[in-house]
């Protein structure tokens, strides 16, 4: 495994990807809109920025309102999500997702538990 992504809750994906672009030097590498949010991922070089922000009710829509902007959740690649998870299993952690589903960008996804992740929502990604 290794580091992906830092998922960042925003109100505004296009601004802030703008910000890392001109602030950093980055480039935007991927654009959609998926699950009732605008998504936008910033290429860091070795991971992303992938920016989320609401355009209907939703996940992301309810953090804002609770946490407000910043890091949603940290992800991690793997090359088999579904071993991953019988791991996770194996050592009592929590799943938000007890099958991989369908990710943003056509990866397949699934979520560990924060309180079994030391606070931290971790998403578990397949390219």
């Amino acid at each position: 495994m290794h580091f992906d992504h830092a998922g960042i809750a925003t109100d505004d994906a296009e601004a802030l990807a703008e910000l890392y672009a001109d602030l950093f030097g980055l480039e935007i590498a991927h654009e959609e809109e998926f699950d009732g949010m605008r998504v936008v991922f910033v290429d860091c070089g070795n991971g992303y920025f992938e920016l989320l922000e609401p355009i209907e009710e939703g996940t992301i829509s309810r953090y804002l309102e609770d946490q407000g902007p910043g890091i949603h959740h940290l992800a991690l690649a793997t090359d088999d999500l579904g071993a991953a998870l019988e791991r996770a299993r194996e050592h009592d952690v929590a799943l938000v997702d007890e099958e991989p589903r369908a990710g943003a960008w056509g990866h397949t996804v699934a979520f560990l538990h924060p309180r079994d992740t030391g606070g931290i929502l971790l998403e578990l990604v397949e390219h």
